[in-house]
């Protein structure tokens, strides 16, 4: 009996030392250390009392409960009597945070990186939940281990930082081929929409493409033809200009794109490559931030890329459409100036 009470005192100190209810009943293990190490005979009292956490220790995971501790915050900062919500021995939430319980210093402790806003956003309700009430919060059933792997995934921004210099590169190239598409895609909305209502007016408005290139016939009635054909020509030819503005960049940035993320993928390969060279392939996480580099600047190049060609191809669509526009008019208009000449001969 003596050598069983020992080594289940020593079983259930060594569970009670990672058990975040430890945090809510502190002094337990300095008991079950007594009774793991004693070289007399346990007392009843003792028995009983042994008996007695573990069994507390059953029924506390199963409950709810509200109480108050010592807290160590993300910077390390120790937090006097802070109010801690515990869902057994699953889950610890204080201040809309989650918390880990830390045994090797026997405190609860926020992690140092909160999970995303749809797991946390359900801390407050169960915070201010009455008792008997239902309300929902996001439970890790391994107690804290799920938790540190969701927060060292790493967010946007640190994906973005992972794709270093190229990766940053390739963006800003993205971000001003959308300024540019945004720019001419206004452009061309409102030009087109400054076009339609020409075409229900014989009244030339030179504030338009349509109306500038009527306005060449309206300005000379008396022109032949030939030299008419040429002005409107020449009008034609400087508005498809204004109206292919930033095509070309936007070409050249949709092809650039996938190439800066070829490069970032081979240099982050050299990186890798070194890392195997100099300390071999024993770690993974030693060829991790290579590889992360390799990955995120290709998936980047694309990013930019993919939505790049799709505003090039609509743009151009567009530009085709309202150049269209003006050579049919001016064709119209030619024709019924020959047809003018021809009837007065």
């Amino acid at each position: 009996m003596f050598g069983v009470v020992r080594q289940v005192a020593a079983d259930v100190k060594s569970q009670f030392e990672n058990s975040m209810i430890s945090a809510q009943i502190p002094g337990r293990m300095r008991f079950l250390g007594t009774i793991a190490q004693r070289k007399e005979l346990p007392t009843l009292t003792e028995l009983r009392r042994l008996w007695f956490e573990m069994q507390r220790e059953i029924t506390e995971s199963g409950k709810s409960v509200t109480f108050t501790a010592d807290l160590r915050n993300a910077n390390g900062e120790l937090m006097r009597q802070q109010t801690v919500s515990r869902l057994g021995m699953f889950n610890a939430v204080a201040n809309g945070k989650f918390l880990v319980w830390k045994p090797e210093e026997g405190i609860l402790a926020e992690l140092r990186k909160q999970p995303s806003p749809r797991f946390t956003a359900t801390i407050p309700g169960f915070e201010r939940a009455a008792p008997g009430s239902q309300v929902p919060l996001a439970v890790d059933m391994s107690r804290g281990a799920i938790l540190e792997v969701v927060i060292d995934t790493p967010d946007l921004s640190e994906r973005l930082e992972q794709g270093g210099v190229v990766g940053y590169v390739t963006l800003a190239l993205g971000v001003l081929g959308l300024l540019i598409a945004l720019i001419q895609g206004l452009r061309l909305y409102f030009e087109g929409g400054k076009i339609k209502r020409q075409l229900a007016s014989e009244e030339p408005d030179t504030g338009n493409a349509l109306g500038r290139v009527m306005a060449v016939y309206t300005e000379n009635p008396a022109i032949d033809v030939e030299t008419l054909e040429l002005k409107m020509d020449e009008v034609i030819l400087r508005e498809t200009g204004r109206f292919e503005w930033g095509l070309q960049l936007i070409k050249v940035l949709y092809v650039v794109a996938p190439l800066l993320g070829l490069l970032g993928t081979v240099v982050g390969m050299i990186q890798t490559f070194q890392q195997i060279t100099l300390f071999g392939t024993g770690d993974p996480k030693m060829m991790a931030g290579g590889i992360s580099m390799a990955l995120v600047t290709t998936v980047i190049g694309l990013t930019v890329a993919i939505p790049l060609t799709i505003l090039h191809s609509a743009l151009a669509a567009k530009s085709r459409a309202l150049v269209r526009t003006l050579e049919e008019q001016s064709a119209g208009l030619v024709a019924l100036v020959a047809e003018r000449r021809h009837g007065a001969r």
